[in-house]
């Protein structure tokens, strides 16, 4: 991520049957398989860490996507990624009636998840579905809006999971995706750097007991697109009014855009 790396950048349009995997270059059929296996290895402390790593701030970040999003009534919602179900469950904090779908390539990721709202007693409202976001098995024109948190950045590649996204919302619907990005604020950027390569991976290694897990993350989030460049991607596949905030300084990034 971090810093000016946009040569490095992940620019969506992949034609090659390969893909970035991290900093490694590997097979496209095998990346959906690599993704599941750091997953499937971090997801019982999955949450902790993202409190660990961002000292909470990720909270934050989620609580801004909701207030974007402004969810009301009874409004039929796609959360992408959403694995443990923090995205979910804000949204039905604010939307008591809303219907999510909660899609994850991760089953051990939504297993997590339904444990927790079951924990809560948030029976209602949530159901669960295993798949690929890039190929999802979901009727055109369904639902009012899709999220995806941290997440875009693990498909294999970037443009077909914006137009299944733009395909599954009905017009008028929105898509919105929180996503780490390109820091814009002078002086930010070594810092981060050094946190993220240095700090995070040894991080992970103590809490999560898997260190190449968070080595992958970091080197996920250097090779995703600017904030620009996503932005582009998503007016490609067909979205109108795309825009974006900053958040922390370009850390993270809040892009939104609309089916027209």
């Amino acid at each position: 991520m971090i810093g000016d790396h946009s040569e490095d950048r992940n620019d969506g349009a992949e034609t090659a049957p390969d893909a970035w995997f991290g900093n490694r270059r590997v097979a496209a059929t095998d990346k959906g398989a690599l993704v599941r296996a750091v997953f499937d290895s971090v997801a019982g402390r999955y949450d902790l860490m993202n409190d660990l790593m961002s000292g909470g701030v990720h909270r934050l970040w989620k609580a801004a996507l909701i207030d974007w999003l402004a969810p009301h009534g009874a409004p039929e919602l796609l959360d992408l990624a959403g694995g443990t179900g923090d995205v979910a469950l804000r949204v039905l904090a604010r939307a008591p009636r809303a219907r999510v779908l909660v899609a994850d390539l991760n089953e051990r990721m939504l297993a997590v998840g339904r444990d927790r709202a079951i924990d809560r007693g948030m029976l209602d409202g949530l159901d669960y579905l295993v798949c690929d976001a890039e190929a999802l098995p979901l009727a055109t024109r369904r639902f009012d809006a899709c999220t995806i948190a941290f997440g875009l950045r693990n498909v294999t590649r970037i443009a077909p999971a914006l137009a299944e996204i733009h395909r599954v919302l009905k017009p008028g619907g929105r898509f919105l995706c929180l996503e780490f990005s390109t820091v814009v604020l002078p002086g930010l950027a070594q810092l981060y750097d050094a946190y993220s390569f240095r700090v995070l991976p040894a991080l992970g290694a103590r809490v999560a007991r898997d260190r190449e897990a968070y080595q992958y993350l970091v080197d996920s989030i250097r090779r995703f697109p600017p904030q620009d460049a996503l932005a582009d991607l998503m007016r490609a596949a067909g979205f109108d009014q795309v825009r974006y905030r900053n958040l922390s300084g370009g850390i993270a990034a809040i892009h939104s855009g609309w089916r027209i």
